[in-house]
């Protein structure tokens, strides 16, 4: 019976997930989870937790449990506790903080210089650091790099002379100056068990140097192990605030981002000023009635698209409900959320949305105000939607301050 699509139940220890190593097992074999010696079946890798392993028993294993990496674990574990009960801690706070703190962890586990963990985006087609020490955000192509090779080969996998390995990037050392000497690289999956990022570790500085796959795997699952909870907790955040006809953020997103900035967040701390603008796509039920709902859909992601690429980096575009957006815009006083509006109407005024061969045109209005941090998301939204109002009143394809 071929076995080699079978899934590894970490349960039982039923199941493959790559193929049965054809290495025999090392005399006096050394303890592998809940079993006594480690199994003949024993996988290529295990999804969430578990890593390429080798079959050889590792001196000193027992120093895993050492007083220094207990003492670590708790540092962590306390400053994970601290950040998490502090109330201005948001949700995506909370899991940003898990993971960096536990990266910080990871690199201490297995007494590593640098550590990384990597998001797998399949919709930007890139691989990303959520959290890295020593370094800022890195961003690489599916595919590449050796994290983008344990990913592609479901395994993880250590390379001790990273400067001869053909899937090693060594820009980001030559822009640094900084050397690598060896790298451990192990993917995590969701609970599905589709691989969704990867750990990474960086110059091991203690022993020959080198990282032992067997030894440092374990080391790391535990840290690995609630990073993939917290990242697909993350995922399945983001999945709930993004809207999926248009990729912009929605409703949900609106409320909490608003929140965080102008409610009880952390944000709020820096009084930091913000206006907002509410807009409708001008006659878009004429659009369906003309052209069919497929193509207003086409056309709301059109109008989503240009005034995402026409805001700022730091402001957000929503997709409110319909044909209606708002757009939040941090540190910004009513003219320059008038003249953000004026470029979003604009060009989509100049714009034509193709679908089917068939060129359409449409234009938007667009109500803009102050926020008041004092008063609620709603009541901030009626002063938008009141001006919204007037600018359809009035003539449409126009921005309205007042009123």
């Amino acid at each position: 019976m071929d076995s080699s699509n079978q899934k590894f139940n970490p349960a039982d220890g039923s199941g493959l997930l790559g193929a049965i190593p054809e290495k025999p097992m090392a005399p006096g074999g050394m303890p592998y989870g809940i079993a006594e010696k480690l199994p003949d079946n024993i996988p290529e890798s295990v999804p969430g937790i578990t890593a390429t392993v080798s079959k050889e028993p590792e001196a000193g294993i027992d120093d895993f449990y050492s007083e220094d990496l207990i003492n670590n674990i708790f540092e962590i574990s306390n400053e994970l506790y601290i950040k998490m009960r502090d109330p201005a801690t948001s949700a995506e706070e909370d899991h940003l903080t898990i993971i960096r703190l536990l990266t910080d962890l990871g690199r201490r586990l297995v007494n590593a210089d640098r550590a990384s963990f990597w998001r797998l985006d399949k919709e930007a087609g890139t691989i990303w650091t959520l959290s890295a020490t020593g370094t800022g955000k890195i961003e690489i192509p599916i595919g590449t790099g050796m994290v983008g090779k344990a990913l592609t080969e479901g395994r993880s996998i250590v390379t001790n002379d990273p400067y001869n390995d053909p899937f090693f990037n060594a820009e980001v050392d030559k822009k640094t100056g900084y050397v690598t000497k060896s790298i451990l690289v192990m993917p995590i999956t969701n609970s599905r068990g589709e691989y969704i990022g990867a750990y990474q570790v960086i110059n091991k500085i203690d022993g020959d140097g080198k990282f032992n796959i067997r030894r440092d795997c374990k080391r790391l699952s535990l840290a690995a192990f609630i990073c993939s909870i917290t990242l697909e907790s993350e995922l399945f955040l983001a999945d709930a605030e993004r809207d999926r006809l248009t990729k912009v953020r929605n409703r949900i997103g609106f409320y909490h981002d608003f929140s965080i900035r102008y409610g009880d967040g952390i944000d709020r701390r820096n009084n930091a000023g913000g206006s907002m603008i509410m807009c409708d796509i001008d006659h878009f039920k004429a659009v369906n009635d003309t052209y069919g709902h497929n193509a207003g859909d086409a056309v709301l992601r059109h109008v989503a698209t240009l005034a995402a690429n026409t805001i700022r980096k730091d402001d957000v575009i929503y997709r409110w409900g319909g044909e209606e957006f708002i757009v939040l815009l941090n540190d910004t006083d009513i003219d320059g959320a008038v003249a953000t509006a004026e470029k979003i109407r604009t060009a989509v005024e100049a714009s034509e949305c193709i679908f089917d061969g068939t060129a359409i045109s449409v234009t938007v209005s667009f109500g803009c105000s102050k926020v008041d941090p004092a008063k609620s998301a709603e009541e901030n939204i009626a002063v938008c939607d009141r001006r919204l109002y007037i600018a359809k009143e009035t003539g449409r394809n126009r921005v309205v301050k007042e009123g």
